[in-house]
């Protein structure tokens, strides 16, 4: 598919039109659903009045706004959304319903057939980050990434950055909000999330 593959020339003049600075990604996991709202928030300096695009590959997006000023849905097509008209600072909010994976691209999830609990794992190398949230991914366009996921409290969530105490929600669900990370790549975060068990030896 031709929005799944970016060409050289694409990539070339998205680095000369853009400089992404930060990504606030907000996630909400269950268990027991095929797909996981998620929220991009970005923040990024452009060529005032260019246009270009960001890469996505959703189930569906509910809301696109930038600088603002909502955008028609029906201009994300072929993993892309369309963004018209940019200032020399941007900041673009995307909602959408993705896809949980059992490929292991993107968010993959596995449903453990012995004890029956779900187990969820990223894997985005090199394009597959645009599988959870949307991203212009290319590896020379880095910025910060700060994670805000909600996921059932018995949960176990980790990311690039420190585990940080999950806030209670109720309804047996929480929220972990990690600090940003340094200056990354989007395909190396990762989001390792469910009833797993870890250990840690202290030993010197």
């Amino acid at each position: 598919m031709p929005g799944q593959n970016l060409t050289r020339e694409e990539a070339s003049k998205r680095a000369e039109t853009i400089n992404v600075s930060s990504y606030e990604i907000e996630l909400k996991l269950t268990a027991d659903s095929d797909t996981f709202f998620s929220k991009t928030k970005v923040s990024f300096d452009a060529i005032d009045g260019a246009e270009s695009f960001i890469d996505v590959s959703a189930e569906e997006i509910h809301l696109i706004e930038l600088n603002g000023q909502l955008l028609p849905t029906s201009n994300f097509s072929d993993h892309r959304i369309a963004l018209p008209n940019l200032k020399q600072q941007n900041m673009l909010i995307i909602e959408g319903s993705f896809a949980y994976t059992n490929s292991g691209e993107g968010l993959h999830k596995f449903v453990d057939p012995v004890d029956g609990d779900t187990y969820l794992y990223s894997q985005f190398e090199v394009p597959d980050s645009r599988r959870v949230f949307a991203v212009f991914e290319q590896p020379d366009l880095k910025a910060t990434f700060q994670f805000s996921i909600e996921a059932p409290d018995h949960w176990s969530v980790t990311s690039n950055s420190p585990t940080p105490e999950p806030v209670d929600l109720g309804y047996n669900f929480a929220k972990w909000e990690f600090a940003p990370t340094p200056k990354i790549s989007s395909y190396i975060t990762a989001i390792i999330a469910g009833p797993y068990v870890s250990w840690s030896d202290s030993d010197k």
